[in-house]
C-alpha cells in the first residue's frame, strides 16, 4: 500500500509539472453567495422531475449547469451562475449544429454567469458579453497519500481523475468555498442500458433530461463501438472512485456533499429527498 501511494504520489507530482498551468486564478464567491449553497445540476433524466417537484428549492440555492444544458429551455428558465464544459468535443467541434448552438446560447446569456472550462481547451470566439466570465481549472489526475492529494486539490493544480464533467463540477463547487453541495440530475445508471449486439459491438444508451440529436447520438454510439466491454466498465469504476476521493476531501473542507438525485447509483455521498 505504502509504496504504492508513494509511486502514485510521484506521478501525480511528474504530471502536475508536465501538464498543470499553476497560477490559475481561483473563483471567489462572496460571503452572501456562498451562504446560498449550490446545487449542480447534472443531465440525467431525473432532473425534469426535480425541477418540477423542488422548484423553490432550485431557486434558493446557487446553480451549475453542464455540457448540452445550454441547448434546453431550463437554461434560460434556470438560468445557472455557472457552467461547466469538460469534454473536448466541446472545442473541437464547434462547426457542429449541437455544439454551436450550445457556444451561441453561452455567449447571448443576459444574467452573469462564470464558465469554467479546461486551461488547454482552446475556446471559440465569443461576442463579448459584459454577463459571462471564463474561468479556467486543471484536469491533471492526482492520486496518492491523502496529503499529496489534499494539497494539490486546494491549490487547484488537479483533481481526483475527472471521468465526467460531474467531477470537475463538484470539485470547482469545493474549490470555490461552498460548504453545502447539492447534486441533481446524476442518475449514473448507465449500466441498466449497457449490452452488446450480435456483432460484439457494445451499446450504451445514456438517457438525458432531454431529448437527445439523432446525431448526437449517433455519434455517442459510434464512440462506443470503438471500445471493448471491459474498458467502459473500468472507466465506470473510476468514475465510482473518484465520488468516494472528492467525498473523502469534501470532509477535509468541512463541506457537505448531499446527493438529491432520486435512484442515483453514487454511493458516495449522503443522500436527502426533497
Amino acid at each position: 500500500m505504502f509504496v504504492t501511494q508513494l509511486w502514485q504520489s510521484l506521478l501525480s507530482i511528474l504530471k502536475i509539472l508536465l501538464q498543470s498551468k499553476w497560477c490559475i486564478k481561483h473563483v471567489k464567491p462572496g460571503n452572501e453567495k456562498l451562504s446560498r449553497g449550490i446545487v449542480v445540476l447534472g443531465n440525467g433524466p431525473s432532473l425534469n422531475d426535480t425541477v418540477a417537484r423542488s422548484a423553490d428549492f432550485l431557486a434558493g440555492h446557487d446553480l451549475l449547469a453542464v455540457n448540452f444544458a445550454a441547448c434546453t429551455p431550463l437554461f434560460k428558465q434556470l438560468r445557472p451562475c455557472y457552467y461547466l464544459l469538460a469534454d473536448a468535443h466541446f472545442f473541437k467541434a464547434t462547426d457542429q449544429p449541437n455544439v454551436a448552438k450550445l457556444w451561441d446560447n453561452i455567449a447571448n446569456i443576459d444574467w452573469d454567469m462564470t464558465l469554467f472550462v479546461p486551461f488547454r481547451a482552446k475556446l471559440p470566439h465569443l461576442t463579448e458579453n459584459k454577463h459571462l466570465t471564463i474561468a479556467r481549472y486543471n484536469t491533471t489526475p492526482i492520486e496518492g497519500f491523502r496529503a499529496v492529494e489534499n494539497l494539490f486539490f486546494g491549490m487547484g493544480l488537479g483533481m481526483p481523475r475527472p471521468r465526467n464533467v460531474l467531477i470537475p463540477s463538484i470539485m470547482m463547487a469545493i474549490d470555490m468555498g461552498y460548504k453545502q453541495i447539492y447534486i441533481a440530475g446524476a442518475d449514473h445508471s448507465w449500466t441498466r442500458t449497457l449490452s452488446v449486439d450480435d456483432d460484439n459491438n457494445v451499446v450504451s444508451i445514456q438517457p438525458h433530461f432531454y431529448k437527445e440529436d439523432d446525431r448526437e447520438v449517433q455519434r455517442i454510439n459510434t464512440e462506443y463501438m470503438h471500445y471493448p466491454l471491459h474498458t467502459i466498465m473500468y472507466s465506470f469504476y473510476v468514475a465510482f472512485k473518484s465520488y468516494f476521493t472528492i467525498a473523502r476531501y469534501a470532509r477535509h473542507r468541512h463541506t457537505e456533499v448531499i446527493n438529491i438525485t432520486p435512484g442515483s447509483f453514487i454511493d458516495a455521498f449522503p443522500r436527502m429527498k426533497l
